[in-house]
């Protein structure tokens, strides 16, 4: 069984090391990762319903798709690679900003990444992987904007960080 290796970083993003997925996420190491956001022409977000069997998050509505690169792959390589697994299609994507979040989880693992955010168009439907997602949606920015507000239990700890930052970096 293939043990998913993650980049460990330092504030500035520089490469430390490499260390076990979960023993990352078990003991709060910074490592790289990135989220993708991708917007159709109506300036509709993708979001996806993580999967049931997700190891944390389960169900809960995120962003595009997120994930973390492999040793010497580039974010932008990562993201592409991770958006065809997840959602079924491929598309150019750009930087847009990165930032460094912690998020804690019921279950104990921690969430502490410099985060790497990708920005994507795409308009048609996707095709899910039904292991990683188990349902999808285009809405509208204004429209999640007010869904985050008045039902925060539905959506992923870190898309409820990330979102705000993301509106503010594409206005």
């Amino acid at each position: 069984m293939f043990n998913e290796k993650v980049i460990l970083v330092d504030k500035n993003d520089n490469q430390l090391g490499l260390m076990e997925k979960m023993e990352a996420h078990e003991k709060a190491i910074l490592h790289r990762a990135f989220s993708v956001f991708i917007l159709n022409d109506q300036n509709e977000l993708l979001l996806q319903k993580r999967g049931l069997n997700k190891y944390h998050s389960p169900g809960l509505w995120t962003n595009t798709c997120c994930s973390h690169p492999r040793n010497e792959e580039s974010i932008i390589d990562a993201g592409v690679r991770r958006l065809k697994e997840e959602m079924g299609f491929t598309v150019k994507l750009k930087s847009l900003f990165s930032f460094i979040y912690k998020a804690e989880f019921d279950n104990g693992l921690t969430e502490h990444e410099f985060d790497h955010v990708l920005i994507g168009k795409y308009n048609k439907n996707p095709q899910i992987n039904e292991s990683e997602v188990c349902d999808w949606k285009w809405i509208n920015l204004d429209i999640l904007k007010n869904d985050i507000l008045d039902n925060p239990e539905i959506y992923t700890i870190w898309f409820k960080i990330i979102f705000q930052k993301f509106c503010n970096n594409i206005s």
